[in-house]
Order: structure tokens, then sequence, then C-alpha cells
């Protein structure tokens, strides 16, 4: 389970994350690729946008369900 107090500092503020557990395997960016993107540098993904539409917040949904190491967390 994603803990709130360790997110990635670049996440677009509101109710969904990616913490620091993240290991950068593309499976956030490939569902939800209006919210997700990479900070290549560093090796992880974050909150680019938040969902604005019922389709992306399903597709974020998606996303945290299929996370490998539960970096993807949802405070709403």
């Amino acid at each position: 389970m994603a803990d709130n107090s360790q997110k990635q500092a670049e996440n677009t503020p509101g109710q969904w994350y990616v913490d620091v557990n993240c290991i950068d395997c593309d499976v956030c960016r490939e569902t939800a690729p209006n919210n997700f993107t990479q900070q290549a540098e560093k090796g992880y993904s974050y909150v680019m946008k938040q969902p604005a539409t019922p389709e992306e917040a399903a597709q974020c949904q998606e996303a945290m369900e299929s996370c490998p190491v539960e970096a993807i967390g949802n405070d709403g």
C-alpha cells in the first residue's frame, strides 16, 4: 500500500500520487498515459495530472491495482 507521507515531490497535488517505492516499471504510464509520466533521470513515475474525467479516474484505479510494488495511492 502506498504511503502518502512518502510521496514523490513531483506529484501534482490531489488525491492520486506515487510514493518513493516506485520502480519505474511503466505500468502506470501505459495504463493511464494522460495522468502519469516518468522522471527518467531518477528512475520513477509520478502523477503529472490528476484525473479530470471518470475514464481517467478508472485508468488511474487500474494502474493502482496493477502496480507491482503498490507505489500508487489514492487519498480520495
